[in-house]
């Protein structure tokens, strides 16, 4: 990567703008226009300059290159159900507005922060919208480069209406900001004269489990690839994105994605193409290792009681961060089924029980209905006896800097002893938030590290919070809109034949490039 320092310094006016939130199609739950934060103007400045963000790290560039950003609007949400239509076409408008304003005075170049996995009701691009209307407002002429979670789904349209592709390079997620300055570093490269070209190979697969752990998997080895791309003076931007399997839209597969400056020389091209295909072949080649090797609840559970030190589930089926409603009540339900005598720390987001315990009372014993408040069809409300513990208005800030608003929260505990010194404790909230970090349960008074244990609901994010305390961490089977076993979730809109989904003779049928298979 060129040095920016030796870049030519201009007042190159630079339009910034983010818009994110990660879809389960399976949710039945929509996100609603109430859960987006939004900021415009030189709010997103103040509001995302200081986070560990990727607008944070994009500003940081270009605040050292002495370049005028002009930021229009940024809208983030959680991750949740489809995006509601009518809320979806609303921030788009805004949108709209305010980067009219801000180009009014004219643009050189475009950074746009995205997520890459959003879906509404009836538009399955709002990315792609949201470039088509980006395009509007500069023309064809003006760079344009995103970001994107190296979850996000790569449309044809995205493709054709920006210049470089930046993906995440790690999972779990560390590198927000560095994402967000190496989309900085590219714009400011073509504004200098690197002439961008763009190499994709589609991948007919979905991929899930510990091998996409950059730091120690499969999926490692093919990310230094594209490093290793970028660190060459050809190279503008390389990564791979393997989507959201469960943003079921047309476009939902893995895709490798390369940036090269064609201006490098006349091999550059064929350089990229090479380097492209090499990579996706790697990855093909291991599918069968890029799936998520899942354990029963009751072998998890009997492997908790023996786990000497903390023991972590993660419940993946209903990762919040993942798009679920977050209202699975199947650990709980185990849990007291066994009646696991040593501590253990869950969430559940379920606003008509929350209004049950401050009804009650804190420092009551109370019978109400948990989880399955939002999605009973896979997680059946369950009849509990709790003590509550204690009420909170829910408001805490990620490992990041950003605010969560979890609305009101109380804290629940189950089982026989019914005291606050053991038992069951439920992390009861109003409304979804990610759960991956401790800060969501420190904000309650609740110390990870004083159980035996915790139950996650993300995937993999929270390894970055709780490898260093853990003892064992599981991935356990349970229902879920966001379940690891894809089999298990009705698919309608992706394209088929796709790994591991179909047959694999008819997939391999499907490859854009040369297989031994």
């Amino acid at each position: 990567m060129a040095n920016l320092s030796l870049l030519p310094v201009m007042a190159y006016r630079i339009l910034l703008a983010g818009f994110i939130q990660e879809t389960s199609s399976f949710n039945p739950v929509l996100t609603e226009l109430a859960d987006f934060q939004t900021c415009s103007g030189t709010d997103v400045r103040r509001v995302l300059g200081p986070t560990a963000t990727e607008i944070g790290g994009a500003l940081s560039v270009f605040d050292a290159a002495g370049v005028d950003v002009l930021p229009a609007m940024a809208a983030w949400s959680g991750s949740g159900g489809p995006v509601n239509e009518a809320a979806l076409q609303q921030l788009l408008v805004s949108f709209d507005g305010a980067i009219s304003r801000a180009v009014a005075g004219g643009c050189d170049g475009v950074c746009l922060i995205l997520h890459g996995a959003m879906a509404g009701q009836v538009e399955m691009d709002p990315e792609g919208a949201l470039l088509t209307l980006v395009r509007r407002h500069v023309g064809h002429d003006v760079p344009v480069v995103i970001s994107m979670d190296l979850h996000g789904i790569l449309t044809d349209r995205m493709v054709a209406l920006s210049n470089a592709i930046l993906p995440f390079h790690t999972y779990p997620h560390t590198d927000h900001i560095e994402t967000g300055q190496r989309a900085a570093r590219v714009l400011l490269r073509l504004l200098g004269g690197a002439q961008a070209h763009v190499v994709r190979i589609r991948l007919p697969m979905l991929v899930r489990g510990d091998e996409l752990l950059t730091a120690t998997g499969l999926f490692g080895e093919a990310i230094r690839r594209c490093q290793r791309f970028e660190a060459d003076s050809r190279g503008l931007a390389a990564g791979v994105l393997i989507g959201n399997p469960f943003t079921d839209v047309p476009d939902l597969r893995s895709n490798v994605v390369l940036t090269v400056d064609r201006a490098a020389g006349a091999d550059a091209q064929d350089w990229a193409r090479a380097e492209a295909l090499h990579i996706a072949g790697f990855l093909w080649s291991r599918r069968q290792y890029l799936q998520a090797p899942l354990t029963g609840l009751d072998e998890a559970i009997r492997l908790a009681r023996d786990t000497d030190g903390l023991c972590v589930f993660s419940d993946a089926a209903d990762a919040t961060s993942s798009g679920a409603s977050g209202d699975s009540n199947h650990i709980l339900r185990g849990l007291m089924a066994d009646h696991f005598p040593r501590r253990a720390l869950l969430t559940i987001v379920d606003a008509p029980a929350v209004l049950a315990a401050i009804n009650s009372g804190v420092g009551s014993r109370t019978t109400l209905s948990l989880g399955g408040s939002l999605d009973p069809g896979r997680h059946p409300p369950l009849q509990v006896e709790a003590y509550v513990r204690s009420i909170g208005d829910g408001e805490f800030s990620y490992e990041d800097g950003t605010r969560a608003h979890g609305g009101r929260t109380a804290v629940l505990i189950i089982g026989a002893h019914l005291v606050p010194d053991g038992g069951i404790h439920v992390l009861v909230t109003e409304r979804h938030v990610h759960v991956m970090g401790r800060r969501l349960f420190q904000a309650h008074g609740l110390n990870p590290e004083e159980f035996d244990l915790v139950s996650m609901k993300s995937p993999n994010g929270f390894r970055v919070h709780f490898e260093s305390i853990a003892a064992r961490i599981i991935p356990v089977d349970v229902p879920g809109s966001t379940s690891a076993n894809l089999h298990s979730l009705p698919y309608r809109n992706c394209p088929r034949p796709i790994f591991p989904l179909d047959p694999e003779h008819e997939v391999i049928d499907h490859l854009e490039f040369p297989t031994e298979e």
